[in-house]
């Protein structure tokens, strides 16, 4: 850089590479004296003052009544007038100092020192901000001027005073020189708010292992110095051309601007860098401090629900968190007050069937709940990974989900943060399987997860709590309502009638085919009064469907379920009976209905299943290729049992000897999104512990999408 002649800047001729050398003195000086001030309402003061004065290649153009009014006044704040008493007379003293050596030929270095020295006792935000305000005076006193000046004749006056008539007739020419300027101004506020970020960080949750922290708390004297001394480059731009004239202008002048420009962006970047390492560091340290207040909170006693919903879905009364199924409208929490709340945790990919049951059974525990004990309210709690990226099509599937729903529903997925999906995760065992945690009126947890007693018995199970499920299972015997209920209507009259019932599934169309044809042959040698229904598996719906093309094409003299939301049900219904007792705890040998469900949830798992019963009596809960068998053999085997001792008694026992002899292996297969799985369970047949195994299979047939899958890690401590 060259020096300036008359009186202007002097600049070092070679520019010092070293920033520690630089900022050594204003480092070792830097001591504040304990006092803070919010700069921020100083800032928009300033910034206002900038993008009002502003002048890029368009204003040049349109002269000096290009304005800029249509901008919003940011102005006017509460805290300026505190601020500015307090600090306005070192405004004052920095701009008078800055005109002052920049008009006596002092170079940028030692005016900057000079600021620094002016300054030991404030932050350094507070620093920069005091810097950049005298610098506004300066610049907005000659933008003011510029551009009211042909309207007022007291600002023609000392337009003319300050030689802006002629800088405004050369407005082209100057132009480079002011875009300069601006783009160093802009850059300086960008740096300026930075800083300030930083120094807002919450020093609570800074560690010494932080080392982002140490290294950018290190690096802020470097940017403060940079910022301060661009500010010096800039005021003296203004105070030479106003005093010198714009012929003083040269291409040193931007080229110095530039590179300046150039300097500062890189310490923005290197800055940003920093405070995003910071920011992530903070944020664990946050998120681990709520997962444990939340921890805290379920474990002590509360007058009522308010607290423990706040926690859960929105702590701030800025905003409406909650949206109204009935009036699709946003409310607050309000509603929830004292009532029994029934939290349904579940991601976007929760299905059409699980939501309309879900709603049969809402509606039903509405209409037949007492006045005083249906003071209870449903609410939705979308689970999505907080780290993807949030499209329209997410949006749109969520607003579809929320428009069919006639509860409550969180108002949208970022609203639940990061320690409450740790919290439901560890806590109630969610993964990715819907889960309906029960609150009391005083937000105690009545049940972990009453889903299960929901796909089982309905509205019958409420109040959905642990209580009320204990008690159902205790009234619950091994019989076929029990697999059936609330399915299909059709087996509940032949119940009635005392029939004899074959339900049977499984993905072998040959298997099928004789186990149909073989039971009607010796439903007609017994002349015994037999229904069958086909209810596929519980997974592969693309071969059950094939399995139901082959009946109808076939002809086959059994009925079928034609709808997969009545299969789903069955086999989510079966399923919920084997997680509430485990939910429960009872999984003892001595539980007859628990046996019974591992059974056909076994079966089922090794290819085909057939359960016979008559009326509501279950004979025989059994394997496939057993029970073909069992049918196969009538003729000449157990034909004289079944005159002398009945069907019903002869199948039995004709089928216990050959299951004897087969003893077809029993196996579970738990997926990691069902949340609870046990860490022990015995073999229904041999009554022996059984084996854990890890499996990977293909779930494409089955449509499931596991995009995103909550990791089970433990949240981070503190």
């Amino acid at each position: 850089m060259q020096q300036m002649v008359k009186g202007g800047r002097v600049m070092p001729a070679a520019a010092i590479s070293d920033d520690s050398v630089l900022v050594k003195k204003i480092a070792t000086e830097h001591n504040p004296e304990g006092i803070e001030y919010d700069v921020r309402p100083l800032l928009l003061i300033v910034e206002d003052v900038f993008t009002r004065s502003n002048m890029r290649s368009e204003d040049a153009a349109r002269g000096p009544h290009a304005r800029v009014d249509h901008i919003e006044d940011r102005s006017h704040h509460p805290g300026h007038t505190n601020m500015l008493e307090a600090l306005s007379a070192k405004i004052d003293r920095i701009s008078c100092e800055i005109s002052y050596k920049t008009l006596g030929g002092i170079d940028a270095h030692s005016t900057t020192v000079a600021i620094f020295d002016m300054l030991t006792i404030y932050k350094w935000d507070v620093k920069i901000v005091l810097a950049l305000a005298a610098f506004a005076l300066t610049y907005g006193e000659f933008w003011l001027l510029a551009q009211i000046h042909d309207t007022n004749q007291l600002a023609k006056s000392m337009a003319i005073l300050k030689q802006l008539p002629s800088i405004m007739e050369h407005a082209n020419t100057l132009k480079p020189r002011f875009d300069a300027l601006n783009d160093l101004v802009s850059v300086i506020l960008e740096v300026t708010k930075v800083v300030i970020e930083f120094h807002d960080l919450p020093t609570q949750y800074i560690t010494q292992d932080m080392t982002a922290y140490t290294t950018a708390n290190n690096y802020v004297p470097v940017a403060s110095y940079w910022t301060i001394r661009s500010i010096v480059a800039c005021a003296a731009q203004i105070t030479s051309l106003t005093t010198l004239g714009y012929e003083i202008f040269t291409s040193t002048d931007a080229w110095e601007l530039s590179t300046l420009t150039f300097k500062l962006k890189n310490i923005i970047d290197h800055l940003r860098q920093l405070l995003h390492s910071c920011h992530e560091h903070i944020g664990k340290k946050m998120d681990a401090e709520a997962y444990q207040m939340l921890r805290e909170l379920f474990s002590k006693p509360h007058t009522d629900n308010m607290k423990v919903l706040k926690a859960l879905i929105y702590a701030q009364d800025d905003i409406l968190p909650l949206y109204d199924g009935v009036t699709k409208k946003r409310v607050s929490l309000e509603p929830l007050r004292r009532k029994n709340v029934l939290l349904l945790f579940s991601g976007m990919e929760i299905s059409t069937d699980e939501l309309l049951i879900l709603e049969q059974i809402y509606n039903e525990s509405k209409a037949h709940a007492p006045r005083m004990e249906s003071r209870y309210e449903l609410v939705w709690i979308p689970i999505v990974d907080p780290n993807s990226e949030w499209k329209d099509p997410r949006q749109k599937q969520f607003e579809s989900l929320q428009e069919n729903m006639s509860w409550y529903s969180v108002f949208h997925p970022s609203l639940i943060g990061k320690p409450v999906i740790w919290f439901i995760q560890s806590e109630w065992k969610y993964k990715n399987k819907p889960i309906l945690v029960v609150l009391d009126p005083q937000g105690r947890v009545s049940c972990p997860n009453a889903i299960h007693m929901m796909w089982i018995w309905g509205s019958a199970a409420y109040p959905f709590t642990s209580s009320r499920e204990e008690a159902l299972w205790k009234e619950e015997t091994w019989r076929l309502e029990l697999l059936v209920d609330g399915i299909d209507s059709e087996i509940l009259n032949w119940i009635k009638d005392g029939k004899y019932i074959f339900l049977y599934g499984g993905d072998d169309p040959e298997w099928v085919r004789r186990f149909v044809k073989e039971a009607r042959r010796v439903a007609n040698a017994t002349q015994i009064p037999l229904e069958m229904v086909y209810v596929g598996k519980s997974n592969k719906r693309e071969q059950v469907q094939k399995i139901i093309d082959t009946i109808i094409r076939d002809k086959l003299n059994t009925q079928y379920w034609s709808e997969q939301s009545m299969i789903w049900f069955f086999w989510t219904r079966l399923q919920s009976m084997l997680f509430s007792k485990l939910q429960l705890k009872q999984t003892d040998d001595e539980d007859h209905v628990m046996q019974e469900i591992k059974k056909l949830l076994s079966y089922d798992k090794q290819g085909g299943w057939m359960v016979l019963a008559r009326g509501s009596h279950i004979v025989v809960n059994g394997h496939a290729t057993t029970g073909l068998q069992t049918l196969v053999e009538y003729d000449g085997v157990w034909q004289g049992d079944a005159e002398r001792d009945g069907f019903e008694q002869a199948f039995k026992s004709h089928y216990d000897k050959v299951h004897s002899v087969i003893s077809p292996c029993c196996r579970f297969e738990f997926s990691h999104s069902m949340g609870r799985i046990p860490e022990r369970l015995t073999c229904p047949e041999c009554r022996r512990n059984m084996h854990v195994l890890t499996t990977f299979q293909c779930c494409h047939d089955e449509k499931i999408d596991e995009d995103f899958f909550v990791s089970t890690v433990t949240p981070p401590t503190l």
